[in-house]
């Protein structure tokens, strides 16, 4: 077997792939992510002796925070920035391993390896994904795993705003290094899996602490989504200091910005809006990129995941940054302390490209965060109690390219006209642009954001709750028909869980990585569930 991954919903034949992956990652590049990760938990086996001892860590978890963001599906396809990440954090562990050599596991082979380059693909075999035996071991582990690269990602937006929780970060330590315990039973292993989601649902919160601050509550938004006549820029990924920075640094130069897939929700934070060349929205979720970026014509940058091994037709326009990163296309390389990332290069390209081709026009409506929707509340409280809204429908999560993914278009047009829908995530591009109208002026496609702002809906939820004086969230007239892709979703579903949400329905298809006694556990203690046909969900749910 050349490699093994199936850390995504599009994993080959919902087992895993063996030869490349379905994201278009190569054997090479999925070897040294494993190698990463294999490294990181050496850190972790001595990062909490250091801690203790007051050692001075931040470099070190900067490190450990954006290499496991970079292994999340579709981030960073680089093989040259892996192998440095790997020697990185072998330098990192060793490093702390002279300081603290008597901890617990100093004995573990993640704690004394260090082969040669030549020796990497050998090596690679005996710690992946298959090197635990037992499935569901292995099952609990990397759904652990993949939890924390999601809180990664979160934790990594919110350090770039200047914002950091201490305890999240010992988490993802404490729980890297317990994959390498292998004295925890299933029951101990369940336990840490739902303390992932507790500290996933702290991450979420201190990135909307550090957006909110930062930006201003998002506010409800219609979004262009036409062209203007000037040539642009498109900014895709989740990063808005990112975004911040660029819009700065292109004001004035006649070059427009629009924003791609998950940047959509940028366009409803206040501070954002006083860009006049920030133009709105171009295109829709991140697998359409292959079609959507020719007919753009300007440079692309990508802040975080989601990219699409690009057309040579237009490798040279897509730019990357932070943990992004694609062999051959331009990297902008991180902001130095004091100092804003240099976005010159992308921006002297963009003055000499076209404008973009309009490829659709007129608005689309967002902006429902927590903050906007307490401001809509006694509206929302009067329309559930006189019942001319009956149920909530949580349709967050992802989108994907898999043809069965109409499924949630299809639903989303087959609910009665007392429903309204909560989402967050690129999932909404299956359904944003559909004209479902509104109830006594509530639109009936509440865009919460981002990913991460799967956290407003929980919070929304948990107000509700309270408004109506109920003992239980599941009490709520709220349902949940939640699509995945990759590990962000991962952790949004953990902290659902966490906050005690109960029978979520999950597609397209159930994890590969869940074995068949955890996915009884999750049904058994959660009602977790797969979708089925639209009818039949319509008939369960509604």
């Amino acid at each position: 077997m050349g490699m093994f991954c199936y850390q995504c919903q599009e994993a080959a034949g919902n087992k895993g792939c063996t030869v490349r992956g379905v994201c278009g990652k190569t054997e090479d590049v999925a070897k040294l992510q494993d190698l990463l990760l294999y490294a990181l938990k050496g850190i972790a086996i001595f990062e909490e002796e250091a801690r203790k001892n007051n050692y001075d860590l931040k470099k070190i978890d900067r490190f450990f925070t954006e290499s496991l963001f970079s292994t999340i599906t579709n981030a960073n396809f680089d093989k040259d920035v892996f192998e440095k990440r790997v020697l990185k954090a072998l330098e990192y562990r060793d490093e702390l391993k002279s300081k603290f050599p008597n901890v617990k596991f100093s004995d573990n082979k993640a704690a004394t390896w260090n082969v040669s380059k030549e020796e990497y693909d050998d090596f690679a075999q005996n710690i992946g994904v298959l090197s635990t035996e037992n499935e569901d071991v292995r099952s609990l582990r990397e759904l652990m795993i993949y939890g924390i690269k999601g809180i990664a990602a979160y934790a990594e937006h919110a350090d770039n705003l200047g914002y950091d929780d201490n305890d999240v970060v010992k988490f993802m330590y404490k729980g890297m290094r317990a994959t390498l315990d292998n004295s925890l039973n299933a029951d101990e292993l369940t336990a840490l899996v739902l303390e992932t989601g507790k500290f996933g649902v702290s991450a979420m919160a201190l990135l909307d602490k550090a957006n909110t601050e930062s930006y201003g509550n998002p506010e409800i938004t219609e979004v262009n989504i036409g062209v203007k006549g000037n040539p642009g820029i498109l900014i895709s990924g989740h990063d808005l200091k990112d975004m911040e920075e660029l819009l700065e640094q292109t004001e004035g130069t006649g070059v427009d910005v629009y924003t791609h897939s998950e940047m959509l929700p940028a366009n409803y934070y206040p501070k954002f809006k006083k860009y006049k060349h920030f133009v709105g929205n171009y295109g829709n979720a991140w697998w359409k990129q292959t079609e959507e970026f020719e007919s753009f014509n300007g440079p692309v940058l990508f802040t975080t995941n989601c990219i699409v091994p690009p057309r040579e037709s237009y490798k040279n326009r897509i730019y990357t940054t932070g943990s992004s990163g694609f062999s051959g296309c331009v990297h902008i390389p991180d902001r130095k302390p004091g100092q804003k990332k240099d976005f010159s290069q992308i921006i002297e390209h963009a003055k000499k490209c076209k404008s973009p081709v309009e490829i659709e026009n007129g608005k689309i409506v967002g902006g429902f965060a927590h903050n906007q929707v307490f401001a809509l509340a006694d509206k929302v409280v009067e329309a559930v109690k006189s019942g001319a809204i009956k149920k909530f429908v949580v349709m967050a999560g992802c989108d994907g390219r898999m043809k069965s993914r109409n499924y949630y278009t299809e639903f989303a047009q087959a609910l009665p006209d007392d429903t309204v829908i909560l989402t967050a995530g690129c999932a909404k591009y299956r359904y944003n642009k559909l004209a479902l109208g509104d109830i006594g002026g509530i639109p009936r496609i509440l865009d919460a954001g981002q990913c991460n702002d799967s956290y407003s809906l929980a919070v929304i939820a948990l107000k509700l709750k309270e408004i109506f004086g109920l003992d239980d969230i599941n009490k709520l007239p709220i349902v949940y028909n939640i699509a995945w892709y990759e590990q962000k979703a991962v952790i949004v579903l953990l902290a659902l869980l966490h906050l005690g949400v109960k029978n979520i329905h999950l597609g397209p298809t159930l994890p590969a990585f869940l074995s068949p006694n955890i996915v009884n556990v999750l049904v058994e203690n959660f009602g977790i569930a797969g979708i089925k046909s639209v009818d039949e969900d319509i008939a369960e749910l509604i």
